[in-house]
């Protein structure tokens, strides 16, 4: 479980002007993430554009970042939908090599009930070759999926080890904590939150703002769960309003906005996104030097 730990990033996918997907850019990006300390990687989450992605290009995509990764850090593919037969066939043929784990968001558009949510959940972990990261974004899916319902797949399944949380609800987080297994992990999936969830016990971040500033990011996180809290939440405080802009016209196009300033890849994003406009990303890069980052 320590493998898990600290910060990941849900790195974006880079695309030419033509809509390819950019291998030199994404290559660059996965380079800049190492050296800049995070502890793992998750290819082709939300933030991937991974509902943009034929079959054929996440298994290219997936490849050449695992490839490109070469153990240096722990490696999550994302692999999710609201299909359940289609996401376990898909997991059950996963290539897992280079790969540590799978995160798989809980189902969009259908709105289960609990109890599907839970059947889902159970057919994925019985077809799994790698352990299982339950994600809960219900500003995504539509759907929450509880405290009670995590912590029950948690107990009967020991390849769920852990939640990427970004429902944004304490009460959540709080009967989580209380009524987990020991070795399961709360991860926090929400930049604004990570500081009061580690306090929690929470293991940690899975960041979209980390794409850009994964040394900023990875520091913070570090010193918080060292119980620095002082601090970590310097640095916690001094990503909030980058954080904010990162989302004011949607993810990833902000953060993709961000990397192109750092000279990192460009911010081509697949419709039905659209790049930022001109008066936010003027407004990224003005954060970005009061951040004191160096841009291209």
């Amino acid at each position: 479980m320590n493998r898990f730990y600290g910060t990941g990033v849900a790195i974006v996918t880079p695309f030419q002007a033509d809509g390819q997907v950019d291998y030199t850019g994404l290559k660059n990006l996965i380079n800049y993430l190492i050296d800049g300390g995070v502890q793992y990687i998750v290819s082709l989450g939300t933030t991937g554009e991974s509902a943009t992605l034929t079959k054929d290009e996440k298994k290219k995509v997936w490849e050449f970042t695992a490839e490109t990764v070469n153990k240096r850090v722990n490696l999550v593919a994302g692999i999710g939908g609201n299909n359940t037969y289609e996401v376990v066939e898909q997991v059950g043929a996963f290539n897992v090599t280079g790969y540590d784990a799978i995160l798989s968001a809980s189902p969009h558009y259908n709105k289960p009930t609990q109890e599907g949510i839970y059947q889902h959940y159970r057919a994925i972990s019985e077809s799994a070759q790698l352990p299982i990261i339950l994600y809960n974004v219900p500003s995504r899916t539509g759907s929450t999926v509880s405290a009670e319902t995590t912590c029950r797949l948690a107990h009967d399944f020991k390849n769920i080890i852990a939640t990427k949380e970004a429902s944004g609800s304490f009460d959540i987080f709080n009967q989580i904590m209380r009524d987990k297994p020991e070795d399961f992990l709360l991860i926090s999936g929400d930049d604004p939150v990570t500081l009061p969830m580690i306090s929690l016990g929470a293991a940690g971040l899975i960041s979209v703002a980390g794409n850009a500033l994964p040394k900023q990011v990875s520091d913070y996180v570090k010193l918080a769960l060292e119980g620095n809290f002082k601090a970590a939440q310097k640095g916690h405080l001094e990503l909030i309003e980058f954080t904010r802009l990162l989302f004011t016209e949607g993810s990833p196009a902000g953060v993709k906005t961000a990397l192109k300033q750092l000279g990192v890849c460009g911010d081509a994003v697949r419709l039905p996104l659209v790049q930022v406009g001109s008066k936010t990303a003027a407004a990224i890069e003005a954060e970005l030097h009061k951040i004191n980052v160096v841009l291209s």
